[in-house]
């Protein structure tokens, strides 16, 4: 879990009625944060201080959302709360609280009117511990994958996360939220869960794509990814990082990176333990993509959309 990186909690605020909702990631003080966005349709918040040449380098606390670009609005529940337990940057005149933000585009399952707001962000802070529920929670809960062939085909994603205990004593995890318009893969090649076909099976939805976009409506999609360490990084390791996990969304989904997705990776460092960024960077790929097949696999069926535990 994410979690196991020591001082850091996830909480999440689900609206199972509307299918929505958003998870926030409260990071330990001194946490050093990076992002590499590399979809084509990003909704971001608060990324371009993350840039190594910006001149703060400490995360308060990261928010994934759902409700498209309206979602956005989460994070002000996220400010108010942090500001009220005093912690953010500190300006000499208040403490700012350093809250990057992304979101996916959930309106075409639930409610698109509902969408994840301050009072959502400010619950999601208070349910934050040591524990993480995976599937239809958080911004996970209005995800969905392999939509291709809009609701024909599609199927439901989720929230995942896993972690990894490297032989220095480092540890890095990953956190998924999986709304891709593609499969996600096995490690050994073979669809885990899509598009589906019309005949059964899985469609497969790279090939797809060559004769033909998906329609209008389904075209709004994104991965986002939390990677955590405890490593000891400075700010331009930590973005290098964000960078290498973007080789576990690759591994685990296709297409990626895509028009049609905003695929983002955030990056932390809790900067306790001294390694190589690029054995950071490694183990973040391989947590991401853990991460992203443990989201499908917990995932349950919504609203008629299949899940792979009802296949």
């Amino acid at each position: 879990m994410l979690t196991n990186i020591r001082g850091i909690k996830v909480g999440n605020f689900t609206d199972a009625r509307a299918v929505t909702g958003c998870t926030v990631i409260l990071c330990p003080p001194g946490t050093v944060g990076g992002v590499d966005v590399r979809g084509g349709a990003p909704g971001t918040r608060e990324t371009d201080l993350l840039g190594p040449m910006r001149l703060v380098s400490e995360v308060t606390a990261v928010l994934l959302t759902g409700g498209s670009a309206f979602g956005l609005a989460a994070a002000d529940g996220v400010m108010r709360y942090l500001e009220e337990n005093g912690i953010g940057y500190d300006t000499g005149f208040a403490k700012v609280p350093i809250v990057p933000a992304a979101v996916i585009f959930d309106l075409n399952l639930g409610d698109s009117k509902v969408r994840p707001d301050a009072k959502a962000g400010y619950e999601a802070c208070s349910n934050a511990s040591g524990k993480i529920t995976e599937g239809n929670v958080g911004a996970g809960t209005g995800a969905t994958i392999g939509k291709i062939m809009g609701p024909e085909s599609w199927m439901k994603g989720g929230l995942g996360t896993s972690s990894i205990s490297l032989p220095s004593g480092v540890t890095v995890g990953a956190l998924a939220v999986v709304n891709a318009i593609g499969d996600v893969f096995t490690e050994d090649g073979k669809i885990l869960a899509g598009a589906r076909a019309p005949t059964g099976g899985f469609l497969n939805t790279a090939e797809a794509m060559k004769f033909a976009p998906p329609p209008q409506g389904f075209k709004e999609n994104t991965t986002l990814v939390v990677v955590a360490t405890d490593a000891n990084l400075n700010k331009g390791e930590v973005n290098k990082v964000a960078q290498m996990a973007h080789d576990g969304l690759a591994r685990a989904i296709s297409p990626v990176h895509t028009m049609y997705d905003g695929d983002t990776v955030f990056s932390l460092a809790t900067g306790e333990k001294k390694t190589e960024v690029a054995v950071v960077g490694v183990a973040a790929a391989e947590a991401a993509s853990e991460a992203i097949r443990r989201a499908v696999k917990e995932a349950r069926p919504v609203k008629g959309v299949p899940a792979l535990s009802s296949l």
